[in-house]
């Protein structure tokens, strides 16, 4: 799981993460404490959505009749959004300025999650049980990369792309093929089976309660190590070579579980180049293939009611044939 969200901070083109697991085993706080870990990243100073100077593309109707020598450049922090189980449409998406439009007779639009969370990460948990309309309508978001509000004639579109990451119990309920195919890597969290890992749980949550301003204190310099990390794997992000020979084992992994579609190829080779980023290599191989590969696809596997054996297990097995041949 964190090794997961390391990724996404590295690359956010890499689609998202999907977590799945027992209640009460840390996912909506390792989310959540992802937001300390990101760096900074260059916005236009004044403009509502954050807009990225840099991506000249996708800026705001306003940045773009600015110009680009006009804009000015501030470093903001990238934002960790969460949407609640709860929210309605206007609140995800953005709606009429009701005080504006009561106490001034003017039409402006309250922007919603969506725009604040372009350029961050958006947060769902629960996302399995996550109303049907809300999941179309962030669907088409993803895809199109920005967001369109209109109410009583008026109509506004904003850039709104962002990292999407989901938690859930899988016992409360499946998330639609559509919206799993939208998150680049899946993992599973499982309850610590062992007494010494409980035990430190139970330690660092009655250490943070007492004294959290001492926590923080205490494990400031291991999330600075981190920070650095991602830092400095974004910065090394397009160097790192993928030679031909670890997008045919992708290929081949792919072909050898039948996953639709090439989003298994693209998500395994996208993930395996942040991870070596991550720890320094120069090139994707074997071992970066392998230890991705069940992130990537587990979720990708088309069910087979006659089979018993798990999508990990089945993403493992192929992992054998393939590297053995």
């Amino acid at each position: 799981m964190k090794r997961a969200l390391m990724l996404a901070a590295v690359d956010p083109g890499l689609g998202g993460v999907l977590i799945l697991g027992d209640r009460g085993t840390g996912k909506s706080t390792a989310v959540r404490a992802l937001a300390a870990l990101l760096p900074e990243r260059r916005a236009v100073a004044g403009c509502r959505f954050a807009c990225d100077p840099d991506d000249r593309d996708d800026l705001c109707a306003e940045c773009a009749a600015a110009g680009p020598r006009s804009l000015r450049v501030v470093r903001v922090p990238i934002p960790v959004v969460d949407l609640p189980l709860g929210a309605t449409e206007d609140r995800l998406v953005g709606a009429l300025d009701l005080e504006r439009a009561l106490t001034r007779g003017e039409k402006a639009f309250e922007l919603g999650l969506l725009a604040r969370a372009h350029g961050g990460f958006l947060y769902i948990d629960e996302v399995n049980l996550l109303e049907d309309h809300l999941v179309d309508l962030l669907l088409d978001v993803a895809a199109s990369g920005s967001n369109v509000i209109e109410r009583e004639g008026l109509s506004l579109r904003h850039p709104a792309r962002f990292v999407l990451i989901g938690s859930g119990n899988p016992e409360e309920g499946e998330l639609r093929p559509q919206l799993l195919d939208r998150f680049g890597l899946a993992v599973d969290v499982g309850t610590p089976a062992t007494v010494a890992e409980r035990v430190e749980v139970v330690k660092r949550r009655t250490a943070f309660e007492r004294d959290r301003a001492g926590f923080a204190a205490a494990w400031s310099k291991e999330e600075a190590k981190a920070r650095r990390r991602i830092v400095v794997a974004r910065k090394a992000l397009e160097a790192v070579a993928v030679p031909d020979a670890a997008i045919e084992r992708a290929a081949q992994l792919c072909i050898a579980l039948g996953t639709d579609g090439l989003r298994g190829e693209l998500t395994i080779i996208r993930a395996a180049r942040a991870l070596a980023a991550l720890e320094g290599a120069a090139a994707v191989g074997d071992d970066q293939i392998r230890r991705m590969a069940p992130s990537a696809l587990r979720h990708r596997l088309r069910r087979n009611p006659l089979d018993d054996v798990g999508s990990t297990a089945r993403v493992e097995i192929a992992l054998r044939e393939v590297f053995a041949s």
